[in-house]
């Protein structure tokens, strides 16, 4: 997933942009920091297949990732948050590359109206101009990074999009326990002709553990989801064990192209995008300098 904590980009989810899968979330006022202007020849903290970030926004950009984690308690070492870092530039500049490569295209002209809509809903140019200073942005400096965080969000709904609006899907019920004794009386109960929903409702009273439909993918037990898959209709599973306890599963229905939940398909999205970040990745060449 693409972590979302600087200042700018926390901005640009509020007014402007939004990914596939990311909350609108508002920052933390931090102190002013000072960005060094770039010379041609500066040092570079990171190059991803030949395209480079340089030290000095290496340095600010952690700055501020540290301040924000400081107002939020954050108890992250200095070398998780420069791992953090380097994993979201990186993903950041596979991202903006692979939106360069497909055509997208951010010109002045479109970066200059995205500025001006920024300004205006932040209630002029100069409460942008002021946002600038207090979070450490140049003029150039800020208009770099929009335009990368731009073809970075054209990239994300590119990936997003190509998921379906359909999957294979199981609609499920579960009992589910945490002694895994009471789970195999359970068991013993259905194989001796028990219904599996009167024995549900038992222990939800609420929802008989109706566990609604679901792609692969979706669940956070993967033991669990493995096992509904195996079954067809109107059959359950032996006892499995998860991180939260004992289960038996049974499938109520299944639908090869059912209609995804709003949940569902974002979940398939985030999936889908973690798998093209591993993928490019894999192909691309990477130097870490710092």
């Amino acid at each position: 997933m693409i972590r979302k904590y600087y200042p700018l980009l926390l901005f640009i989810l509020i007014f402007a942009i939004s990914g596939c899968s990311h909350p609108a979330t508002t920052a933390a006022p931090i102190a002013t920091i000072t960005e060094a202007a770039t010379a041609t020849e500066e040092p570079l903290a990171l190059i991803v297949n030949g395209e480079g970030i340089t030290l000095a926004e290496y340095q600010a950009e952690l700055t501020r990732m540290q301040q924000a984690d400081s107002a939020e308690g954050s108890t992250a070492t200095p070398q998780e948050q420069h791992d953090r870092l380097i994993t979201d530039l990186t993903e950041q500049l596979l991202l903006a590359q692979a939106a360069t490569q497909a055509g997208y295209v951010v010109d002045d002209a479109t970066l200059q109206a995205r500025i001006d809509k920024l300004a205006a809903d932040m209630g002029g140019v100069e409460k942008l101009q002021a946002w600038e200073v207090t979070y450490g942005y140049s003029e150039e400096s800020f208009r770099n990074i929009l335009r990368r965080e731009m073809l970075v969000t054209w990239q994300k709904d590119r990936i997003c999009d190509s998921v379906p609006t359909t999957a294979d899907q199981v609609h499920a019920r579960q009992i589910l326990v945490q002694d895994e004794g009471n789970a195999n009386s359970y068991y013993q109960q259905l194989q001796n002709g028990s219904d599996f929903a009167t024995l549900a409702y038992t222990l939800d009273p609420t929802t008989g553990g109706d566990l609604g439909w679901f792609p692969k993918g979706y669940l956070t037990q993967p033991e669990v989801e493995t096992a509904a898959f195996a079954l067809e209709p109107g059959q359950y599973s032996t006892v499995i064990k998860s991180k939260l306890g004992y289960h038996i599963i049974f499938i109520i229905e299944r639908e090869a192209n059912h209609p995804l939940s709003i949940d569902a398909r974002r979940a398939l999205q985030q999936i889908a995008l973690d798998e093209w970040l591993q993928s490019a990745k894999s192909a691309a060449k990477i130097e870490i300098l710092v």
